[in-house]
């Protein structure tokens, strides 16, 4: 806190009041609350201090305190998952895709960017058009979510491990493909629930993410016989892509009636390294 000594009175006693109220995000009624300004005084305010790299915008009338030990880093947006939860307008909204499955340990590479689904079209404020992306669901899919601490003060919703296989293999195209989903099953098989995959499965009702499902436990010899059995009954005459994100070739030829777009052998090189 010694840098708010920097600050002008007016500022200092603003920030200083924001982190006794635990409001490291905080809107502009907050200001006006604290500093007892009007809109366009409090905007004012809010402005220089974006300019002086105190605060950053996350979008229109909501801002995020930088932490003083950063000194300025005007492309700070603190914890991923908090400033997802902050920005996304609506409550029916969960972590998804790729940084839920970093989220589950999934991943071996760094989070580069946010996924939010959610059952309401928004566009990504200007301020994270490179960190944010929201992905829209229809509300029949907003489902097998949990809340999680991700900082010791701060929840957010978040797909369960099961549902985060679900959707990853749904939209392969948000998880890095099917090359990275396999990876992570591998990584995570011994802490995955097959009883509630199984059930999410059926729920979920889609031929190609039970092909797929069944296709990538074959290839990693993960030997769950009950949900293989459920999975063999989405087996149609279809013929669909096994990863839709690469052109279309076949490569391997398998009973799950997937075009093998990518190879067995490619998929156990990138699992055992």
């Amino acid at each position: 806190m010694e840098n708010l000594k920097t600050l002008g009175r007016v500022s200092a006693h603003l920030i200083s009041n924001l982190y006794e109220e635990n409001k490291s995000i905080f809107k502009i009624a907050d200001v006006r609350r604290i500093s007892n300004k009007s809109h366009n005084e409090a905007t004012d305010l809010l402005s220089e201090l974006v300019k002086r790299g105190i605060i950053t915008r996350l979008k229109a009338g909501k801002f995020l305190i930088i932490p003083q030990e950063l000194g300025i880093a005007k492309k700070y947006i603190g914890n991923w998952f908090v400033t997802g939860r902050e920005v996304v307008n609506s409550q029916d909204y969960y972590v998804a895709f790729f940084s839920a499955m970093h989220y589950w340990g999934m991943l071996t590479q760094p989070l580069i960017k946010i996924f939010i689904a959610t059952s309401k079209r928004q566009t990504v404020p200007r301020e994270l058009k490179d960190k944010l992306i929201f992905v829209f669901l229809k509300g029949k899919y907003i489902w097998g979510i949990g809340e999680e601490w991700v900082t010791k003060t701060e929840k957010i919703r978040i797909s369960d491990l099961e549902k985060t296989i679900i959707d990853a293999l749904a939209h392969p195209r948000y998880c890095g493909g099917i090359t990275e989903i396999a990876k992570g099953i591998w990584i995570v098989k011994d802490k995955i629930d097959y009883g509630k995959l199984g059930d999410y499965i059926v729920k979920y009702n889609k031929n190609v993410v039970a092909k797929r499902l069944g296709y990538i436990l074959d290839i990693l010899k993960i030997k769950e016989s009950t949900l293989i059995s459920k999975l063999k009954k989405y087996v149609r005459n279809r013929y669909d892509l096994f990863d839709p994100t690469l052109p279309e070739k076949r490569v391997n030829k398998n009973d799950w009636r997937l075009i093998d777009n990518i190879g067995q052998e490619q998929i156990l090189d990138l699992v055992w390294h």
